[in-house]
């Protein structure tokens, strides 16, 4: 006699049905949730209607791991970063959901391809973040996401620093407006060493279609590049290319993963940076 069938388990609700009575005493009565294309480490991002405005919410499943914590990192930073960022206007959660709901901005998403006009406002927009005091809330922070794939303590030691650091500086996170620019999703931010943020926007101008010298030159307008020991930029470059190679040995499906690799392999022999293979 055969063993019945497990059941189907039953799907989740969607966020939208789930998250508007939380939300509505901030919001007032939402009149429409659309989702925006933005949002990768999240479960929904969306702009939302309501009585008492626009807003763009973010929301994840309040589990124990890594996204709760951005959240709650990113709630705590938008005080000091709302000149580059818009404002956080309420943070909300419950059992099952933890939202942030943020200032509406109208903006498109940056071009970072050669010869783009953005270009010169997304290099003073990294340029002017590296300049500001880390605030007290992320004394704490230290940066060490590359610190695994460096190869001894003593390159890893390169990243260190007192600047604070945004670290995922790409197209989806540069917006611009009417009249000026922003850096949204400050999920991760640290304390770090001031040339990352430069690089990671070099390292995204190499996979929009620069030569790596160009990109370079465009990150050589940031005074924390500038600064910099040329070991440690070779250091973090060799660095940063082993973890795309391992994420992308990882997910071999992800085109934009191997995009990724094949712009650090042009960055590194411009360089001179040699990695094992």
């Amino acid at each position: 006699m055969s063993a019945e069938p497990e059941p189907e388990p039953e799907p989740e609700p969607e966020p939208e049905s789930e998250i508007r009575a939380l939300i509505r005493p901030h919001t007032g009565v939402v009149r429409d949730i659309r989702r925006t294309v933005r949002g990768f480490s999240t479960d929904l991002t969306a702009r939302v209607d309501a009585v008492k405005g626009r807003f763009f919410v973010k929301a994840v499943r309040n589990r124990p791991g890594g996204r709760a914590d951005s959240f709650a990192r990113e709630a705590l930073i938008n005080p000091s970063v709302r000149q580059f960022s818009p404002r956080l206007r309420w943070e909300v959660q419950d059992a099952r959901w933890i939202v942030l709901g943020f200032e509406w901005v109208e903006a498109r998403s940056a071009s970072l391809l050669p010869g783009s006009v953005d270009l010169p406002g997304v290099v003073e927009l990294v340029d002017s973040i590296g300049g500001i005091d880390v605030p007290r809330q992320a004394r704490d922070w230290a940066e060490t996401r590359w610190d695994r794939f460096a190869t001894s303590a003593g390159e890893a030691a390169w990243f260190q620093g007192d600047a604070l650091l945004h670290t995922d500086v790409n197209p989806s996170n540069l917006l611009v407006g009417e009249r000026r620019l922003w850096l949204v999703d400050w999920s991760w931010p640290t304390r770090g060493a001031g040339f990352i943020d430069p690089a990671i926007l070099a390292l995204q101008l190499i996979a929009s279609g620069h030569s790596p010298a160009e990109a370079e030159s465009w990150a050589a307008q940031c005074k924390a590049w500038g600064r910099a020991d040329r070991k440690a930029i070779d250091a973090f470059v060799a660095a940063t290319a082993r973890m795309y190679r391992f994420r992308a040995a990882k997910s071999p499906d992800a085109s934009w993963l191997a995009a990724m690799v094949v712009a650090c392999r042009a960055w590194c022999e411009r360089r001179g940076v040699r990695l094992a293979e």
